[in-house]
């Protein structure tokens, strides 16, 4: 068990993450009994401290009490818990403007790349898992993002067969610095291990499907939440099945009238801070059946 992060169930909240010192502190000063749920990585379940095999010394079996309502049940990692994220509506219009002009400049955007990736992965809570991470570097696959900014300008000619010719390789680049950022996710400052495993002609499908799907004027909300799901499923390196659970309604009237309120300019950081936070909220882990 040494180096693992912990996590404690008090009441309705969840606390932590503790170190393992810190963790056996609180199992001395009595503030962690053998009926107190508790969760660390490896371990596919909330469960009584009791319960886990050589964490307390007096080996108690936890006493059988009733499950208050407000107490996170060990079928919590079995049934969902959704992510979250909250962020600075400034900072992110700040961050997400030098994103798009680093772009446009075309050289930087490796760099805005890797700190606008890293920047949003720190700001999504995952429950049971510390503070996450990203260890991407901006010179790992540079010239992903080098490309892309390239192309988004080669796209713009007007020339009908460029455009055709640019979409999937846009597709393929896109693959790629999906595969890079889950890879380089990490959590309390280190890797964890998680890979993409979908394969790359099908994530160009679903780039064509979703294009196709805009003629349709709102089949692309389902095409996107299928999307979603077919990318969690394919998300290797994790103890727990991650799922998206927005329906095709709730991604179209949401998304359509986050596109109005920007219209009027005025709205849009709050727009993003509204989108953004119900966006990451439909992600949720539970245990892998």
């Amino acid at each position: 068990m040494s180096g693992r992060s912990w996590f404690v169930a008090v009441g309705d909240k969840q606390e932590g993450p503790y170190s393992e010192d810190e963790f056996r502190d609180l199992i001395a000063r009595g503030a962690v009994r053998a009926d107190t749920y508790v969760w660390a990585d490896g371990m596919p379940a909330w469960q009584f401290a009791g319960d886990v095999p050589g964490l307390l010394s007096s080996g108690r079996t936890p006493p059988s009490i009733p499950r208050q309502g407000g107490a996170i049940p060990a079928e919590s990692a079995q049934s969902g818990q959704s992510f979250s994220i909250d962020f600075s509506i400034w900072e992110m219009t700040g961050r997400a403007l030098i994103f798009v002009i680093g772009f446009l400049l075309v050289i930087p955007a490796p760099w805005v790349a890797a700190s606008f990736y890293g920047w949003v992965i720190s700001r999504v809570h995952v429950p049971g898992r510390g503070q996450l991470g990203f260890t991407g570097k901006p010179l790992d696959i540079w010239y992903v993002f080098v490309a892309l900014a390239l192309l988004t300008y080669v796209g713009q000619s007007g020339i009908g067969y460029i455009e055709l010719l640019v979409f999937p390789l846009q597709a393929f680049l896109s693959w790629l610095s999906l595969r890079w950022v889950i890879a380089n996710i990490s959590a309390q400052g280190q890797p964890l291990g998680l890979s993409f495993t979908g394969n790359a002609w099908t994530y160009i499908g679903w780039y064509l499907l979703f294009y196709l799907s805009i003629i349709t004027i709102i089949g692309w909300a389902w095409v996107i939440t299928a999307w979603m799901r077919w990318l969690c499923a394919n998300v290797e390196g994790t103890r727990r099945a991650i799922s998206f659970n927005a329906t095709g309604l709730e991604m179209l009237w949401r998304t359509l009238v986050f596109s109005i309120a920007c219209i009027f300019i005025i709205p849009i950081p709050w727009m993003i801070r509204w989108y953004g936070q119900w966006y990451i909220a439909q992600f949720s882990a539970s245990g892998r059946v």
